[in-house]
């Protein structure tokens, strides 16, 4: 369930969030603030208004209810008036339905528009954009938001995607920053990383009480796969084929639960990449995994991978590995090979349980320090290391490694996550994925390990 906020950026409303169900409209324009109560009303919400404060009083809507109250006949009809009347930025109400949030984004950042069109479900969503935008921004804005774009005239982007997926885009969005746009593609996926991870860390989800994350993680990863569900004993398994679906089929995982329940009131204190908790764990073991494969997701829907990924969000690994022991065997059937994200450190490529319990075929290990020394990524070996759910794969025959994410010291009050470290292993798993073709033969040389 998306909460108020969440709904209003959604629909390109620009509000401050003040409080639990508060905001302040004195920076939204007049017209789009009475829209807003309109459809508030339609909707059969309680609220009170008054010195430009909003308080709602009704716990949120499912967004296809909130959708309803929105839309109107002919919403978005004569699309670009607000331009040819000399105006900056159009009303919310003046745009399709699924596009606002999105526009209104756009132009927040100078990425100044004049017209669109969601599509209305029979075709592709576009946006018009003025003559005075910078088109190569955009263009890099839309790779780094992993949309698929085409440029169908010199200021006409086609954006090759379903209009239901424009509001998570605006949603991602609203906390872009103007800055970012100087500073590269890679800066505002970098940044837009961090946001995911920030918000991951502020989630509770001790062992054994993982609802609210395994609920995040949903509907975070729900856009990007082709099925996903929750198991009986609560591990959250999607997959998706990509392209031809004629290369390996690589299992990627990390655990939902953290060791203990994060200290109330506590905050995420940041010294440049460094970030720790103000008391009690931070949670990186394993949140900075979830966040990187929630990453690794995203990119893949524009990457050149070819074959199946497969998702396993694991819950209770921190007591004992259970939710992974709980997974119904039918699962690995077709796995080739699974990556772990759960590992301390930097550079590791974790291939053993200490020395008595191997994870994969040294091979399979080197392959992995080849790809990083191919593309750059300096400092990745091959190493023995502790428990974690990687074992539980290892014992159905899967060659398997656990890759360092950037935590130190987890489990006590003096937990760190280096995230320029955790952001590589972003690109590291990227890079290892962008050769599939060359994966593939590897897996075929390697036998399915013996289990211990």
């Amino acid at each position: 369930m998306k909460s108020w906020n969440q709904l209003f950026i959604r629909q390109g409303f620009v509000l401050e969030e003040k409080g639990d169900n508060c905001f302040l409209c004195t920076n939204e324009r007049q017209e789009n603030v009475e829209f807003l109560m309109e459809s508030l009303n339609l909707a059969n919400v309680q609220y009170t208004f008054r010195n430009g404060l909003l308080t709602i009083h009704s716990s949120p809507i499912c967004e296809k209810e909130w959708i309803k109250a929105v839309d109107f006949s002919d919403r978005g009809k004569g699309e670009g008036l607000w331009f040819r009347a000399g105006e900056e930025e159009p009303k919310v109400f003046e745009l399709d339905t699924y596009v606002s949030g999105l526009v209104r984004e756009l132009n927040r950042l100078g990425l100044y528009t004049k017209g669109c069109c969601d599509g209305h479900g029979r075709r592709w969503p576009h946006i018009y954009f003025d003559e005075r935008t910078d088109m190569e921004k955009v263009m890099q804005l839309w790779n780094a938001l992993q949309v698929n774009v085409r440029l169908h005239r010199p200021y006409v982007v086609t954006l090759l995607t379903n209009r239901e997926r424009l509001l998570d885009v605006a949603e991602q969005m609203r906390n872009m920053q103007l800055d970012w746009l100087e500073k590269g593609e890679e800066h505002i996926r970098k940044m837009l990383f961090l946001n995911t991870l920030e918000e991951l860390l502020n989630i509770p989800g001790k062992s054994g009480d993982e609802e609210e994350i395994r609920m995040v993680v949903r509907e975070k990863l729900t856009p990007y796969v082709d099925r996903i569900t929750t198991d009986w004993y609560g591990n959250l398994l999607a997959q998706k084929k990509y392209r031809t679906g004629n290369g390996p089929t690589i299992l990627l995982n990390a655990h939902l639960d953290t060791v203990v329940e994060f200290e109330p009131g506590r905050t995420i204190v940041k010294h440049g990449p460094i970030w720790s908790s103000s008391r009690g764990i931070l949670g990186a073991d394993d949140r900075a995994g979830v966040a990187v494969l929630l990453e690794v997701a995203k990119w893949l829907e524009t990457s050149d991978f070819n074959g199946t990924i497969k998702f396993a969000f694991t819950v209770e690994e921190e007591c004992g590995l259970i939710g992974a022991r709980k997974i119904e065997e039918y699962f690995f059937w077709d796995v080739d090979a699974a990556i772990v994200v759960d590992r301390r450190g930097t550079g590791d490529i974790v291939t053993s349980y200490g020395v008595i319990e191997p994870f994969c075929d040294i091979r399979y290990g080197q392959f992995f320090e080849k790809v990083a020394n191919d593309v750059g990524l300096t400092g990745w070996k091959c190493t023995a290391g502790g428990s974690s759910d990687t074992r539980v794969w290892a014992s159905q025959g899967i060659q398997s490694v656990n890759l360092s994410v950037g935590y130190q010291f987890e489990h006590t009050a003096d937990e760190i996550l280096d995230t320029d470290a955790c952001y590589k292993t972003v690109q590291f798993i990227k890079a290892v994925l962008n050769q599939s073709r060359d994966l593939s033969r590897t897996l075929r040389s390697l036998h399915r390990i013996e289990a211990v």
